[in-house]
């Protein structure tokens, strides 16, 4: 079993890395080597199997990021929301464009004779619209209201029709927003979710762009690590020509996660300041404040798990990393 991370020194990619790193196997398979490919050569995870670092840009993909053989690409490199909003070129070269040299390198391979890859494909719920009242079943009509949405969505049917022509086995998953990233934050117009844990669990100060009775559709770091690996070794079969799946994530309002962060550290909220930011809300506040993800549970992805474990779960992994990451230690 051989398998890629293209966006594999990301926050995804590195946790993906990491776990298959610890169990040496995937779906049952015992692993027998990893590429990571991201823009810088990621940092290679203590393995029983060997590890290859290949750097570079996406839209140029070269040959030895998804070397011939390759059973499993987790396909999570991007140029994330705000940042493919203010800069419309790289959003939709690194969105588009890279997924179209995902796609040229699985044909290459079966052209070459070898089986084609799974490929499971980060795609987001900014491919919906639909706002604070929205809870959206399955079969909801894609309507993004971003240019990121937009490519997310596009990406999805180019991997689809992909995977119809006998190129890939393709899984997409439109992953929740996720929180507590660790670290410091990106230029995601998210973040701050996960800012208005994270910082005052550091000591440091948040901004609040939105009220307390914003609604979000949110996915744990580990959840997300778990979707992505059980997508990777699931039976594709019933998924038919529909290959992209809403997950079980959480629908929370600000409140309760500000509420979560006080009961895991009492008093910690004090230092989110409410500053609304008209530009932010106005990406986020198109996305939808909940899915059914009736599918997703069906085909065995796992319901994510409740607030304040969810906060627990990142003071006990990563808040210290993050500390010494920011020089707080």
């Amino acid at each position: 079993m051989k398998v890629a991370i293209l966006g594999g020194g990301g926050f995804l990619g590195r946790r993906v890395a990491e776990r298959l790193a610890v169990s040496g196997k995937l779906a049952g398979r015992s692993i027998t080597g990893m590429t990571l490919f991201d823009i810088v050569a990621p940092a290679a995870p203590s393995a029983p199997f060997p590890v290859e670092t290949v750097e570079g840009d996406v839209t140029a993909l070269p040959a030895e990021a998804i070397p011939l053989g390759t059973n499993v690409v987790f396909h999570l490199a991007a140029v994330v929301s705000a940042a493919a909003e203010a800069d419309y070129d790289l959003g939709r070269n690194v969105n588009l464009r890279g997924t179209d040299a995902v796609i040229d390198a699985c044909r290459r391979q079966v052209s070459a004779g070898g089986r084609a890859p799974r490929v499971v494909f980060t795609s987001s719920i900014a491919s919906f619209s639909g706002g604070q009242q929205a809870m959206l079943e399955d079969n909801a009509k894609q309507v993004p209201a971003n240019s990121y949405g937009a490519q997310k969505a596009a990406a999805e049917l180019l991997l689809a029709d992909a995977s119809r022509r006998g190129f890939m086995d393709a899984v997409s998953l439109r992953l929740p927003t996720i929180i507590v990233r660790p670290g410091r934050p990106n230029k995601a117009a998210s973040s701050f979710f996960s800012s208005i844990v994270r910082e005052p669990l550091l000591g440091l100060p948040a901004e609040l762009p939105v009220p307390d009775d914003f609604r979000v559709w949110v996915g744990s770091p580990n959840s997300a690590v778990s979707w992505l690996i059980h997508a990777a070794g699931m039976d594709t079969l019933p998924m038919g020509l529909d290959r992209s799946l809403n997950l079980p994530g959480l629908s929370v309002t600000v409140g309760e996660i500000i509420a979560a962060l006080d009961q895991v550290r009492q008093g910690a909220s004090a230092l989110v300041t409410r500053k609304p930011d008209q530009s932010i809300a106005d990406i986020v506040g198109g996305w939808p404040a909940g899915f059914t993800a009736t599918r997703a549970r069906a085909l065995g992805f796992a319901p994510n798990e409740g607030l304040v474990e969810l906060v627990r779960a990142f003071v006990a992994e990563d808040l210290e990393p993050t500390r010494r990451d920011r020089g707080l230690a």
